[in-house]
């Protein structure tokens, strides 16, 4: 089974923590330059001294706030005059909590922005390359609420869904050209979103978190909570040559937990 990455230059979203940051991780220990996207330069910094590298493999990072789509793509243009991309990973922090009959109008269009348009900002950059070079990975970090609904995550849910929509259809126009494009879905994996989330929910019902967690866990066949590195071990296998007839699909990451198929 092919795994090496080695020669390949990965673009990483929301990489200073949780799920972003074990990607890229795992993506280095395949061989992959990294570069970094996230809007703290000192996590950047930071981060960048604890990738794993050799003499094949040059990280570096790009400062930029997905709040400001056109910001991000007067960057990204910028860092490709001299850098190629081989593998997109698409991953934003979720939008807040709530019922979706609470939402403003003004959370959709923020969530929209931060998940689906900086996500078209950065493929319609970083393809032209991927196809000239006829080999490209795109990998989409959601949630399993594009297969069943969370209860209490009324945007996150409108805008994951969006997000797996528009990754299947690029899926099928990307495909004659080596590109292929998944979506991870993490369900219950303990990362600073989860644990806001527990937080959350702890205080809106009057429980204490450890009732909130273990709820939780409860709810997952495999009966415990999983880590940011077990999703990234999914993200990391499909940047590979191994994985290239896998397209267009939703693969939770979740211990079972998600009732539908």
């Amino acid at each position: 089974m092919d795994l090496d990455l080695t020669g390949k230059r990965a673009l990483v979203c929301g990489s200073t923590q949780g799920i972003g940051r074990a990607s890229a991780m795992e993506l280095a220990l395949l061989g992959a330059s990294i570069t970094l996207v996230a809007r703290d330069e000192e996590k950047l910094k930071e981060l960048i001294g604890h990738l794993p590298a050799d003499d094949t493999e040059s990280h570096h990072y790009i400062v930029a706030d997905f709040n400001f789509p056109d910001r991000l793509k007067e960057l990204v243009a910028k860092y490709l005059e001299s850098n190629n991309v081989d593998i997109l990973v698409n991953n934003t922090g979720g939008p807040p909590g709530g019922t979706i009959i609470d939402a403003g109008t003004d959370e959709f269009n923020a969530a929209f922005n931060q998940h689906l348009i900086c996500n078209q900002v950065l493929v319609r950059a970083i393809s032209p390359a991927m196809k000239k070079a006829g080999w490209g990975r795109i990998i989409n970090i959601i949630s399993t609420s594009v297969k069943a609904p969370l209860r209490g995550l009324g945007v996150s849910n409108t805008i994951r869904a969006a997000v797996a929509n528009w990754a299947k259809t690029l899926s099928f126009e990307l495909a004659p050209f080596g590109i292929t494009v998944n979506n991870v879905l993490p369900g219950t994996a303990m990362t600073g979103r989860l644990d806001s989330l527990i937080k959350s929910r702890a205080e809106k019902e009057s429980r204490t978190y450890q009732e909130v967690e273990q709820q939780m866990i409860c709810e997952v066949p495999a009966g415990r909570i999983g880590t940011a590195e077990e999703v990234a071990a999914a993200v990391a296998f499909l940047a590979t040559p191994a994985a290239s007839y896998i397209n267009g699909v939703n693969i939770p990451v979740d211990g079972g937990r998600t009732p539908s198929l």
